[in-house]
């Protein structure tokens, strides 16, 4: 290349980054000048056609710069190259891209801009390529993504070392810096946003029909079912499958750290739904709103149903009480390693609350409160399965009494183990459980 054209490139590359810079700039003041009038938040397409609006004016004045000082206006080549190049660092997600349009991607995880691990639905781990030029690049990146996320402008500097936000297909991002020795991101995506009872079998294959069946009845017997496993067992797909059995006449409000779930985004199987997310404070420490505060704030809305995406902490007292008080069919997550460990993160959780309940106080709440425990795990061969099922039956003091319902067979996968109660099996056949497909016979006489 000529110095000639190496010296054109970079002004063009010069342009491009200041022009780019001013646009951010101006995008962020306009859209915290809104939040302070009360105006709504611009969704994407608004924002593009204001940006697309200030890269014109941008441009002209950029090339009147170059006429003033006697220069040629730049071509329409270059014009092009820059417009593409802005709009792609505002709006796009680069080589994240290809990534995100991976079906068979589940987790994405970099460790710096030029160390990409993906890791696949068939549980393979490959070594991407860099997917910025610097870390520098990527802690822009992340800025752009946090700009457009969620429903505020999110910081992510020193001062704000941490994000999480959702990207646009649902996934979940969760990004550091500062306090790490490179800036770091572990991105979570969701492979079926429209999952249904029967994709526990077919596309998940985590339980058989009959397990599937149980559940789908317990779903529409306004049982509460709090679904729990480690890191990664796919709870949150789980808890999408089962809300597919909710009567779409129902009111349905869904609280959630971060926007995973996307039940507001399917009007025709849930119309009827208020989609709640966590807000932390500002740099000020002000204008944190925690989800046992958006719990309570749900009760609020009338709910026929209340979905907690994962209980991690001072919620779970407000949950339990929704739960015991009338919205029965409420649904939720939990990290746990065994479905009876439930109970004891559930009584933790509640002793950190600022009610500070006693564990028998605790447990007879969770006991009053809660139906069923739904377990995912790892089978023998290393895919996701449903492994315990646990009707809860009572509290005796320290303890929350359970029947394991299905237990893990031989396989590590789910087998059916104690009978239900007489009572609970009624309202499942009630609400459409088939005996034949259930084996329940066996079940009613033990019972």
């Amino acid at each position: 290349m000529k110095d000639k054209d190496v010296l054109a490139a970079v002004e063009e590359q010069v342009a491009t980054d200041s022009i780019r810079e001013s646009i951010a700039k101006t995008l962020s003041s306009f859209a915290h000048t809104r939040s302070e009038s009360g105006l709504p938040v611009q969704d994407g397409a608004e924002r593009r056609v204001l940006a697309r609006r200030l890269l014109t004016d941008e441009i002209t004045a950029y090339n009147q710069t170059r006429l003033r000082a006697g220069r040629p206006a730049l071509g329409d080549d270059a014009l092009e190259r820059i417009e593409r190049s802005v709009l792609e660092r505002l709006f796009g997600l680069g080589p994240l891209e290809d990534l995100l349009a991976d079906e068979m991607v589940e987790n994405i995880h970099i460790n710096g801009a030029d160390r990409v691990f993906v890791r696949y639905a068939d549980g393979r781990v490959r070594r991407c390529g860099p997917v910025a030029a610097s870390d520098g690049e990527l802690i822009d990146l992340v800025r752009r993504i946090a700009a457009r996320a969620g429903q505020e402008e999110r910081r992510f500097d020193r001062a704000s070392p941490t994000l999480n936000v959702a990207l646009p297909d649902g996934s979940r991002l969760f990004a550091v810096m500062g306090v790490s020795s490179r800036v770091s991101l572990a991105i979570r995506k969701h492979r079926f946003k429209q999952a249904t009872i029967a994709d526990l079998v077919t596309r998940l294959n985590v339980c058989d029909k009959a397990l599937a069946a149980l559940l789908e009845a317990a779903v529409r017997a306004r049982k509460n079912i709090m679904v729990s496993g480690g890191t990664n067992t796919g709870k949150t797909t789980a808890l999408h499958c089962l809300t597919s059995a909710i009567d779409p006449s129902e009111r349905i409000v869904t609280i959630e750290d971060t926007f995973e779930l996307g039940l507001h985004e399917n009007l025709e199987a849930h119309p009827n739904v208020v989609a709640l997310q966590a807000r932390e404070a500002n740099l000020e420490g002000e204008g944190a709103i925690d989800q046992a505060e958006l719990v309570r704030c749900g009760l609020r809305m009338s709910p026929d149903r209340v979905i907690v995406g994962e209980v991690r902490g001072a919620e779970v007292i407000p949950m339990c009480n929704a739960m015991s008080q009338g919205n029965d069919g409420s649904l939720s997550t939990i990290h746990s390693s065994t479905s009876a460990g439930v109970f004891t993160k559930l009584a933790a959780y509640a002793a950190q609350s600022p009610e500070r309940l006693s564990l028998e106080a605790t447990n007879l709440m969770i006991a009053s409160a809660l139906h069923f425990v739904v377990h995912l795990g790892w089978d023998r061969e290393g895919r996701r399965a449903i492994d315990s099922v646990r009707e809860v039956v009572g509290a005796d003091g320290a303890m929350v009494v359970s029947n394991e319902i299905y237990r893990p067979g031989p396989d590590g996968r789910a087998v059916p183990a104690a009978p239900l109660r007489t009572e609970s099996l009624d309202d499942l056949v009630h609400a459409g459980l088939d005996l034949g497909v259930l084996r329940g016979e066996r079940w009613r006489n033990a019972g």
